[in-house]
């Protein structure tokens, strides 16, 4: 392969422009496994580097004591919910600032409960931060229907656990039916008609992404709702049948309810005689099912209009940051990022410019946001356990910028006299490090053998 060619495939560029994220294939590398914690929520610790705590795990229990200043705590406490905001508790002494809050708990949703199922959602009126995306969590049971119905938003959506079939109706009149599993996704564009079902046993749930952060799962266009609301006569006169046959029709909304089990995709669409179109787009798309790019901390997989051309307005990764690793420092420069966490602890510090940044703790069902180009990083704070997150976007493309892929392909001068200009020494250990300018975008940390070695 030619250098020009081989550049391309790592994603990597000679300037510092926006590139679609490709990650290096590389061993991946676990961390050394649980190590034994000191509790740094005393006024005797001492920590000038603030290193991850891992308070679930280490069962701690946070106060606000960082490097000999603070206080206990004398009032009520959520015991419960500190442990799982330890940064909260305890931030790093690098967080400073008025920032906003970006994150929010799908726990902390209120649940609309139906036939067989329910709905709730993070909207811009539980997260005010989330301008751009706004996420719903559903569940259907086996059989139970998600009714035909349509947005003035586009939706993308990603089964997490279950089996459901997906239809929906192109612009051309074209019909897609299909099946779908844990780790398949589907985009329905604005205005398409389409309904949902729960298939295996124990149904579906999924999480679906609507690319306006405004958005209301209770303000869609129903097919029920529209058929009650319509005179008799009209419909009479639009299907070409007496009135008398719309008698027995619901009076208000389904939504979700109970349906018969359906039969296969074979059986159950209409026959080209009678009128049935295959539409010729691609609506699915199975993203666990693609072929992983191996980073030194754990796996990326990047779904986009690239590889699923009909997500015009959605664009995501999925991730699997290994015990101990994290995804490396960053910035997306074309939209806000909307992470969903799927499994496992993080901590995400945001960094928003005029000496600004706050660190958040995340966990599964969490939804998270960052600003367009607010730099930031997401830490494994487990030793044990992955953490597994979405990487949402209102964009037809996924682009980042690695902080490590600039410092390596920036003239090394311009490097030291910024950060090492008083430290000649730091200085050559880190243009060392930074020399390959290769993306890795989870990043192993360095194991003691490693570190001693780096230090030769």
């Amino acid at each position: 392969m030619h250098l020009p060619s081989l550049l391309v495939a790592l994603g990597v560029c000679a300037c510092a422009a926006p590139v679609d994220q490709k990650p290096l294939a590389a061993n991946v590398r676990h961390h050394a496994g649980p190590h034994k914690v000191q509790d740094p929520y005393t006024p005797d610790y001492r920590d000038p580097y603030d290193k991850k705590v891992d308070a679930e795990t280490n069962k701690l229990q946070p106060l606000p004591w960082r490097n000999g200043e603070g206080a206990t705590m004398l009032g009520p406490r959520n015991r419960e919910r500190e442990r799982q905001n330890p940064d909260m508790i305890r931030p790093p002494s690098t967080d400073h600032g008025n920032m906003p809050n970006m994150r929010w708990s799908f726990a902390d949703s209120h649940i609309r409960i139906e036939e067989g199922g329910w709905t709730r959602q993070t909207t811009i009126r539980e997260l005010p931060t989330s301008k751009e995306l706004a996420g719903v969590n559903m569940r259907l049971d086996e059989g139970v229907i998600r009714e035909l119905h349509w947005h003035k938003e586009a939706e993308w959506a990603y089964v997490l656990e279950g089996s459901v079939r997906i239809t929906v109706l192109d612009t051309e009149g074209g019909s897609y039916v299909d099946d779908l599993e844990k780790g398949d996704l589907w985009y329905f564009p604005s205005g398409h008609p389409h309904s949902l079902q729960g298939l295996s046993p124990n149904g579906t749930e999924f999480l679906i992404v609507f690319d306006d952060g405004n958005f209301s799962e209770d303000s869609t266009f129903l097919l029920t709702d529209w058929v009650a609301r319509t005179p008799k006569q009209v419909l009479a006169e639009n299907f070409r049948v007496a009135p008398e046959v719309f008698d027995a029709i619901p009076q208000k909304e389904k939504y979700i309810f109970q349906g018969s089990n359906p039969d296969s995709i074979e059986k159950e669409i209409p026959s080209e005689s009678k009128g049935y179109k295959k539409s010729k787009q691609r609506f699915t798309h199975k993203m666990l099912a693609q072929e992983a790019f191996n980073t030194t901390g754990g796996t990326v997989r990047i779904t986009d209009s690239g590889n699923f051309p009909v997500s015009k307005s959605v664009a995501a990764a999925h991730l699997s940051i290994h015990p101990g690793a994290i995804r490396e420092m960053h910035w997306h420069p074309n939209a806000d990022e909307w992470s969903y966490f799927i499994k496992g602890r993080a901590r995400v510090t945001i960094f928003a410019a005029e000496g600004t940044a706050r660190t958040f703790d995340y966990q599964a069902g969490d939804v998270g946001i960052v600003p367009k180009n607010m730099g930031h990083f997401i830490e494994n704070l487990s030793d044990e356990e992955d953490v597994e997150v979405l990487e949402i976007f209102r964009s037809d493309k996924f682009q980042d910028f690695s902080l490590f892929q600039w410092m390596g392909e920036t003239p090394q001068r311009l490097v030291r006299e910024h950060l090492f200009a008083n430290d000649k020494k730091s200085g050559e250990k880190f243009e060392k490090a930074i020399a390959s300018a290769e993306k890795d975008p989870i990043r192993s940390v360095l194991e003691d053998d490693e570190e001693e070695k780096a230090e030769l």
